[in-house]
């Protein structure tokens, strides 16, 4: 798997169990972490939350061909997209590029506002790629930053989990399952209680709405 990431024009370290994986990390934080869940020593999805405790660094991780389950335990401990196996070099490299744009703030079709945005308490700085909550760093992975913004600049507007799969991943088709995991994360990273959210509203029958903080 290396090598197709090196032709891709990726420098590429490789860890052959998930303790090894970690020390790396500690020793130099790369820009992006690939993750096979069937790691030896401690699984793909512990070194995720240990990778999430630490250092807001995209994942891309590797699951069975079909295992849903797999898949949205990885989203619910951070991870940032998945490649299901078995899977060709291309699409590997391609999920990495996408992800690594995201993660550098270039994802977003529009330009990003002078200043960032600002909704209460809550201030997205666009140029840093950073959100904060009453000027406390909140960390966020790249999908969830770039769902946030998204919503942030269409207020009010009702979103299906298809349209946001869309506009958000860019994917034509896939697991609406997704939307809701990065819907609940957001909330509970923003407001702690993802079930009594003020700002990411469930429009029943629809999907997803972001409602402004009155002021």
């Amino acid at each position: 798997m290396g090598r197709y990431l090196i032709r891709d024009g990726h420098s590429v370290q490789c860890a052959h169990d998930g303790y090894e994986a970690l020390r790396l990390v500690e020793q130099q934080p790369p820009d992006l972490v690939v993750l096979d869940l069937m790691l030896p020593g401690i699984d793909g999805l512990e070194v995720c939350r240990r990778l999430r405790e630490r250092w807001p660094i995209p994942v891309v991780m590797l699951t069975a061909l079909g295992d849903e389950t797999d898949r949205l335990a990885g989203f619910e401990t951070g991870a940032d997209d998945y490649v299901t196996k078995p899977f060709s070099p291309r699409e590997l490299a391609m999920r990495v590029r996408s992800v690594l744009r995201r993660a550098r703030g270039n994802s977003l079709p529009d330009k990003p506002e002078p200043g960032g945005m600002g909704d209460g308490n809550l201030s997205v700085d666009l140029g840093a790629h950073e959100v904060r909550i009453a000027g406390r760093l909140i960390q966020l992975t790249s999908r969830e930053y770039d769902l946030l913004v998204y919503m942030m600049r269409n207020p009010r507007k009702a979103f299906t989990r298809e349209q946001l799969l869309n506009e958000v991943w860019g994917w034509t088709f896939g697991d609406t399952s997704t939307v809701t995991v990065h819907v609940r994360r957001l909330r509970e990273k923003l407001e702690g209680n993802p079930t009594m959210s003020k700002r990411i509203i469930t429009v029943w029958g629809v999907g997803y709405r972001y409602e402004p903080v009155p002021s």
